[in-house]
Protein backbone atom coordinates (compact mmCIF):
# COMPACT_ATOMS: atom_id res chain seq x y z
CA UNK A 1 0.00 0.00 0.00
CA UNK A 2 1.30 3.44 -0.44
CA UNK A 3 -0.21 5.89 1.48
CA UNK A 4 -1.36 9.81 0.99
CA UNK A 5 0.12 10.95 3.93
CA UNK A 6 2.06 10.02 7.08
CA UNK A 7 0.60 10.40 10.59
CA UNK A 8 2.89 11.87 12.99
CA UNK A 9 1.63 11.77 16.51
CA UNK A 10 3.78 14.64 18.89
CA UNK A 11 4.47 13.64 22.37
CA UNK A 12 2.18 16.90 23.28
CA UNK A 13 -0.58 15.66 21.25
CA UNK A 14 -0.52 12.08 22.96
CA UNK A 15 -0.63 13.70 26.00
CA UNK A 16 -3.56 15.68 25.29
CA UNK A 17 -5.62 12.65 24.17
CA UNK A 18 -4.90 10.66 27.41
CA UNK A 19 -6.01 13.40 29.57
CA UNK A 20 -9.21 13.40 27.07
CA UNK A 21 -9.84 10.14 27.88
CA UNK A 22 -9.00 9.94 31.29
CA UNK A 23 -11.14 12.73 31.86
CA UNK A 24 -13.96 11.14 30.14
CA UNK A 25 -14.50 14.00 28.19
CA UNK A 26 -14.59 12.27 24.07
CA UNK A 27 -17.16 14.56 23.01
CA UNK A 28 -17.27 18.12 21.24
CA UNK A 29 -17.25 20.00 24.58
CA UNK A 30 -14.45 19.11 26.45
CA UNK A 31 -11.96 21.22 27.96
CA UNK A 32 -9.35 20.38 24.83
CA UNK A 33 -11.88 22.01 22.46
CA UNK A 34 -12.27 24.45 24.02
CA UNK A 35 -8.79 25.21 24.51
CA UNK A 36 -7.89 24.59 20.86
CA UNK A 37 -10.89 26.84 19.63
CA UNK A 38 -9.13 29.81 22.07
CA UNK A 39 -5.60 29.11 20.49
CA UNK A 40 -6.76 28.53 16.76
CA UNK A 41 -9.88 31.84 16.89
CA UNK A 42 -6.24 33.62 18.47
CA UNK A 43 -3.99 31.82 15.69
CA UNK A 44 -5.95 33.71 12.60
CA UNK A 45 -6.94 36.65 14.33
CA UNK A 46 -10.90 35.82 14.93
CA UNK A 47 -13.52 36.66 17.21
CA UNK A 48 -15.04 33.29 17.42
CA UNK A 49 -14.14 29.57 16.29
CA UNK A 50 -16.20 26.49 16.45
CA UNK A 51 -14.60 23.03 15.87
CA UNK A 52 -16.89 20.79 14.22
CA UNK A 53 -16.98 17.11 14.55
CA UNK A 54 -16.15 16.64 10.30
CA UNK A 55 -15.79 18.13 7.72
CA UNK A 56 -18.85 16.94 6.10
CA UNK A 57 -20.52 18.64 9.35
CA UNK A 58 -18.18 22.27 8.33
CA UNK A 59 -19.34 22.09 5.05
CA UNK A 60 -23.08 21.44 5.81
CA UNK A 61 -22.62 24.53 8.30
CA UNK A 62 -20.79 26.97 5.63
CA UNK A 63 -23.80 26.28 2.94
CA UNK A 64 -26.47 27.36 5.69
CA UNK A 65 -24.33 30.36 6.97
CA UNK A 66 -24.08 31.90 3.34
CA UNK A 67 -27.79 30.86 2.64
CA UNK A 68 -27.65 28.59 0.31
CA UNK A 69 -31.46 27.71 -1.37
CA UNK A 70 -32.88 25.77 -3.58
CA UNK A 71 -31.89 25.74 -7.50
CA UNK A 72 -28.65 27.94 -6.15
CA UNK A 73 -25.59 27.08 -7.71
CA UNK A 74 -21.69 26.04 -6.14
CA UNK A 75 -19.11 25.35 -8.18
CA UNK A 76 -17.11 22.46 -7.31
CA UNK A 77 -14.32 20.58 -7.90
CA UNK A 78 -14.46 17.03 -10.32
CA UNK A 79 -12.44 15.37 -8.63
CA UNK A 80 -12.80 15.18 -4.39
CA UNK A 81 -14.81 13.52 -1.83
CA UNK A 82 -18.93 12.93 -2.03
CA UNK A 83 -19.39 15.03 0.80
CA UNK A 84 -19.03 18.91 -1.60
CA UNK A 85 -21.63 17.33 -3.74
CA UNK A 86 -23.83 16.27 -0.86
CA UNK A 87 -23.65 19.05 0.76
CA UNK A 88 -24.89 21.22 -2.08
CA UNK A 89 -27.98 18.62 -2.84
CA UNK A 90 -29.17 18.32 0.47
CA UNK A 91 -30.06 22.18 0.50
CA UNK A 92 -31.35 21.70 -2.95
CA UNK A 93 -28.75 23.27 -5.04
CA UNK A 94 -27.27 21.93 -7.67
CA UNK A 95 -23.77 21.17 -7.73
CA UNK A 96 -21.51 22.27 -11.00
CA UNK A 97 -18.19 20.42 -11.72
CA UNK A 98 -15.16 22.22 -12.73
CA UNK A 99 -12.77 19.90 -14.50
CA UNK A 100 -9.15 19.21 -12.30
CA UNK A 101 -5.69 19.97 -12.95
CA UNK A 102 -3.72 16.88 -13.25
CA UNK A 103 -0.78 17.98 -11.86
CA UNK A 104 -2.15 19.76 -8.42
CA UNK A 105 -5.52 17.85 -8.48
CA UNK A 106 -7.45 21.01 -8.16
CA UNK A 107 -9.90 22.58 -10.26
CA UNK A 108 -8.98 24.61 -13.12
CA UNK A 109 -9.28 28.08 -12.33
CA UNK A 110 -9.59 29.16 -16.03
CA UNK A 111 -12.74 27.21 -16.47
CA UNK A 112 -14.20 28.53 -13.69
CA UNK A 113 -15.79 31.95 -15.15
CA UNK A 114 -17.61 29.85 -18.10
CA UNK A 115 -19.69 27.85 -15.44
CA UNK A 116 -20.73 31.17 -13.65
CA UNK A 117 -24.66 31.64 -14.18
CA UNK A 118 -27.02 34.15 -12.61
CA UNK A 119 -27.77 31.25 -10.05
CA UNK A 120 -23.86 30.59 -9.02
CA UNK A 121 -23.56 31.53 -5.27
CA UNK A 122 -20.58 30.17 -4.16
CA UNK A 123 -17.31 28.52 -5.67
CA UNK A 124 -16.19 25.65 -3.18
CA UNK A 125 -12.55 24.97 -3.32
CA UNK A 126 -11.30 21.49 -2.32
CA UNK A 127 -7.31 21.21 -1.54
CA UNK A 128 -6.44 17.50 -2.08
CA UNK A 129 -3.24 15.69 -1.34
CA UNK A 130 -2.11 18.93 0.56
CA UNK A 131 -2.11 20.93 -2.45
CA UNK A 132 -3.40 24.45 -2.24
CA UNK A 133 -5.43 25.84 -4.63
CA UNK A 134 -4.76 29.48 -5.67
CA UNK A 135 -6.49 31.66 -3.42
CA UNK A 136 -5.97 35.04 -4.45
CA UNK A 137 -7.29 34.08 -8.47
CA UNK A 138 -10.57 32.25 -6.83
CA UNK A 139 -10.94 35.37 -4.30
CA UNK A 140 -10.90 37.31 -7.22
CA UNK A 141 -13.19 36.03 -9.72
CA UNK A 142 -15.32 35.67 -6.95
CA UNK A 143 -15.37 38.82 -5.90
CA UNK A 144 -15.49 40.11 -9.61
CA UNK A 145 -18.85 38.02 -9.82
CA UNK A 146 -20.15 38.41 -6.47
CA UNK A 147 -19.35 35.13 -5.17
CA UNK A 148 -19.32 33.65 -1.64
CA UNK A 149 -16.34 31.37 -1.69
CA UNK A 150 -16.03 28.00 0.58
CA UNK A 151 -12.69 26.66 1.45
CA UNK A 152 -12.51 22.79 2.22
CA UNK A 153 -8.88 22.49 3.43
CA UNK A 154 -9.80 19.35 5.08
CA UNK A 155 -6.95 17.67 3.12
CA UNK A 156 -4.35 20.28 3.48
Amino acid sequence: MISVNKFKLEKSDKQKLISALNNNWISSAGPEVTEFENKFKKLIGKKYCSSVSSGSAALDIAFKVINLKKNDEVIIPNFTIISSAISVIKLGAKPVPIDCDFYNWNMKINLIEKKISKKTKAIMVVDIFGLSTDMDEINSIAKKHNLKVISDCAQA
